[in-house]
């Protein structure tokens, strides 16, 4: 992909959606920071039903420190993986208390060495949080970049290299908002919603014409139908 195709996608994300961000709720780097650990492999409505009652209860390290693990776990026990998220939020209320004052860091090292805090969650943060020009590379992105041909690469950690490097820097803050929601909503894993795509005549995911010419003939079987 050349780029003026590049900078024409992200003309059009940007045009359909000027202001993107987290579809997780928080109001401070900290519920951030938890909101985010608990997604791994839960939804983002999920998460937000139970920050909903975990919040206004307790949102602060030293907060959630004082429920303890077991009861932590009775706010989050609607989400996957809860026993050992728990464990790891806990664990990291401790460090921040310990090491950063209460504060969370706003530094990759520091962030990757809490528990259950990997490269995308960091990435996440510095974006979100802080305003860095980080790219998280979740399965969304990463199917989308390599599906359009957009920064293709057999790992998430290349696809985030590639896009850090393909991406013009005016889009660099906004772009994992916007490829995460068009990943998430019209570029779908099993079913991509080629024909109301706004930059379905940029992408070169090899199968969308196929799709394309397929929906007249579906719109069609379901009139007759």
């Amino acid at each position: 992909m050349n780029p003026e195709k590049r900078l024409a996608i992200f003309t059009r994300l940007r045009a359909e959606n000027p202001t993107p961000t987290t579809e997780l709720n928080y109001t401070t780097p900290f519920e951030l920071l938890v909101a985010v650990v608990l997604s791994a492999q839960a939804t983002d409505v999920g998460v937000n039903k139970a920050t909903a009652k975990l919040f206004p209860v307790a949102n602060t390290p030293a907060k959630i420190l004082a429920l303890g693990v077991e009861g932590l776990k009775d706010y989050i026990k609607t989400i996957g993986l809860f026993n050992a998220k728990a464990d790891n939020v806990i664990k990291t209320c401790k460090i921040l208390l310990e090491q950063h004052g209460g504060e969370v860091p706003r530094d990759r090292e520091a962030l990757e060495a809490l528990p259950g805090v990997g490269r995308k969650t960091a990435n996440v943060v510095l974006n979100t949080a802080f305003g860095e020009p980080t790219i998280a590379v979740d399965t969304h992105i990463f199917r989308l970049s390599n599906r359009i041909n957009l920064a293709p690469g057999k790992t998430p950690l290349a696809v985030e290299q590639k896009l850090l490097k393909v991406v013009p820097d005016e889009f660099k803050k906004d772009a994992h908002h916007w490829l995460i929601l068009h990943g998430r909503y019209v570029c779908t894993a099993r079913s991509p919603k080629c024909a109301v795509c706004v930059i379905n005549d940029l992408c070169e995911f090899k199968q969308k014409t196929k799709l394309l010419e397929e929906l007249p003939k579906r719109t069609k079987a379901r009139k007759q139908a």
